[in-house]
């Protein structure tokens, strides 16, 4: 009889437990997931079309007497963070009226200093205390139209402006006058331009299969060990495959030599894709984060967000930005792990492909947005189907929209299986949006329960009094959950429609990991900017991470791949040996790595 009232009290408490609630700002995190979780701006360029859409992208991060300042193109000021997790938005009292334009932002002494007028034809302003959003003007016009700019401070003292956008134009760069409003010293040295013969990954398109002529842009200049790392972009931002690659030197002029491990910053792969046009910053545990755009490109082909990823130098020196699980949670930069490259949590993604249903799908609705796709500028649209199976197919360019935004809107997840549930992200969609530039007023208010029958509902995360705009909603529980429900219960959205591209629901199943993938193998095509990969086909799995190298021990680059035993890698270097290996993963975690492949 004891052993039998112990053993409900132990059920009990443990059921309580799996079910303590998480609140708005109740705990410190120790975990994020991109996209980055920020109360992006909405566009206006578009407003007379009446075509809303938010977007984030182009971020130039630093880091300022040890807070982190985030400045995005086009958002009409910028955000401060302690910490990378918990981002404040700064409305400047003085800044560019039409917002900055991939704006560069460096550190010059105890001053911040930015460089982003949007006419390409502007001076340096500077701050000293750019919390308060005080900004002061150096005058002195730089005479020659910018695009992209990057302000870079040598150890030295001296200031240098790298800049350009262009498919026809180099990247240049320029020392200006610190002590004389920064005017520029000389003229522009052409430094390097983009190369897509040789370089697979600089060509455009979706999984670089376009023929029209690739972007260069996005500089970003870093500064280790000596050696001076300058960063660009390529090919285009809308595409799958934008990515940032590196030239070295040893002046700030170069010569430059290309990094032959290029791309350095490259997802094409999963929930949300591109890691290009960035920004590395250290933080305050000396350790190195890269910031990118990533497309959406739905409404907007220059929809974006932004992601942020660990980021480092390799003993020899190689550069890298670790991008593999790219879109699941990782650690924070405060959260200590054994080593900062790798900061994956481990949570697996539960709801992959799971089975949905909802009490509203919107009909007979046209959506409203800007269509380029017959000019090879824009991603081929997805055909309309705003079904409830849109929540779980791990894809943020579909989703589920409502007939409305009422408060009895619900979705619901079955997960097949009882899992442990450690996070919960809600992405939600600007369908037919009437929103325009910053209001003050947005929020998302929901509830998001849990059950292990369907029937008798606990709450986990009660957002029904959230004061905040939270688009990319991402929810780290406080108390980890077990249940093989999600519900989603809407109570507050600003839209007219509630429209949701995927609720991610992260933690651990209780079963097997698939097994070490089997029959690997890769073949080089006779054009060598391309390879391909296949392995034999797992049931147990969802998908497969392939990484790829210059060295067996540094396979830096990796693709997230669902469901497929394949893939065409079109981002190689025609003159460069690589080594391949692949994984296998499921929602209880990764197999084995397979043995690594060559080459030549």
């Amino acid at each position: 009889m004891i052993k039998s009232i112990i053993s409900l009290v132990f059920i009990f408490c443990s059921i309580y437990t799996s079910f303590s609630q998480t609140v708005p700002k109740d705990h410190v995190y120790k975990t994020y997931c991109n996209p980055v979780d920020i109360d992006y701006t909405y566009m206006s360029h578009y407003a007379y079309l009446g075509v809303s859409y938010r977007s984030g992208a182009d971020p130039a991060v630093i880091n300022f007497k040890g807070k982190y300042y985030m400045f995005v193109t086009r958002s009409h000021g910028y955000w401060v963070s302690d910490d990378m997790s918990n981002w404040k938005f700064i409305t400047p009292k003085n800044w560019y009226f039409n917002g900055s334009n991939a704006p560069a932002a460096s550190v010059q002494g105890d001053e911040v200093i930015v460089l982003g007028d949007p006419s390409g034809h502007g001076a340096v302003i500077k701050s000293k205390n750019p919390e308060e959003g005080i900004w002061q003007t150096t005058y002195s016009v730089i005479p020659f139209e910018v695009h992209d700019p990057d302000l870079f401070v040598d150890t030295d003292g001296k200031v240098y402006l790298y800049e350009e956008s262009s498919n026809i134009n180099p990247i240049k760069g320029i020392e200006l006058d610190a002590n004389n409003m920064y005017t520029p010293k000389g003229e522009e040295k052409d430094l390097f331009l983009l190369h897509p013969e040789k370089h697979g990954w600089e060509r455009f398109g979706q999984n670089h299969n376009s023929d029209i002529k690739p972007y260069l842009e996005g500089p970003w200049m870093t500064k280790h060990n000596g050696t001076y790392y300058l960063e660009y972009s390529a090919p285009g931002t809308q595409w799958n495959v934008y990515g940032d690659g590196v030239y070295t030197s040893k002046s700030p002029f170069g010569p430059f030599e290309y990094a032959a491990y290029n791309p350095i910053s490259y997802k094409p792969g999963g929930f949300l894709t591109g890691a290009g046009h960035g920004s590395t910053v250290k933080d305050n545990h000396n350790n190195y984060w890269h910031f990118a755009s990533m497309p959406i490109s739905v409404n907007y082909k220059f929809e974006r967000r932004i992601g942020m990823f660990p980021a480092g130098y390799e003993e020899d020196g190689q550069m890298y930005v670790n991008t593999a699980y790219g879109d699941y949670p990782h650690y924070l930069s405060d959260t200590k792990v054994a080593n900062n490259k790798n900061r994956f949590t481990g949570w697996m993604l539960l709801s992959y492909k799971k089975p949905a249903k909802t009490n509203s799908v919107i009909k007979n609705v046209k959506r409203n947005f800007i269509d380029e796709t017959d000019t090879g500028f824009m991603q081929q649209q997805e055909k309309p189907d705003y079904s409830a199976s849109k929540l779980t197919d791990e894809n943020i360019r579909t989703y589920w929209v409502a007939e409305n935004s009422s408060d009895s809107l619900f979705a619901e997840i079955d997960l097949k299986k009882k899992m442990t549930v450690n996070a919960v992200q809600i992405n939600f969609q600007d369908f037919n949006s009437e929103i325009f530039g910053r209001p003050d007023t947005l929020k998302y208010q929901f509830k998001i329960k849990a059950s292990v029958n369907g029937k008798t509902w606990k709450t986990i995360a009660d957002y029904s009094k959230n004061e905040y705009d939270q688009p990319h909603a991402y929810i780290e529980l406080k108390t980890p959950a077990e249940a093989r429900y999600i519900r989603y219960e809407n109570v507050y959205i600003p839209h007219k429609y509630l429209a949701i591209s995927d609720i991610r629901v992260f933690g651990k199943g209780h079963g097997r990991t698939p097994r070490k993938p089997r029959n690997f193998t890769v073949q080089r095509q006779k054009d060598k900017r391309n390879a391909n990969l296949s392995w034999k086909s797992d049931k147990k799995a969802d998908g497969y991470v392939l990484y790829w190298g210059i060295t067996p021990d540094k396979l830096n680059n990796a693709v997230l791949i669902y469901e497929e035993n394949n893939y065409e890698l079109r981002a190689l270097n025609i003159d460069t040996t690589y080594y391949y290996q692949v994984e296998a993963f499921n929602e209880n975690g990764i197999s084995e790595k397979s043995e690594i492949l060559e080459t030549e």
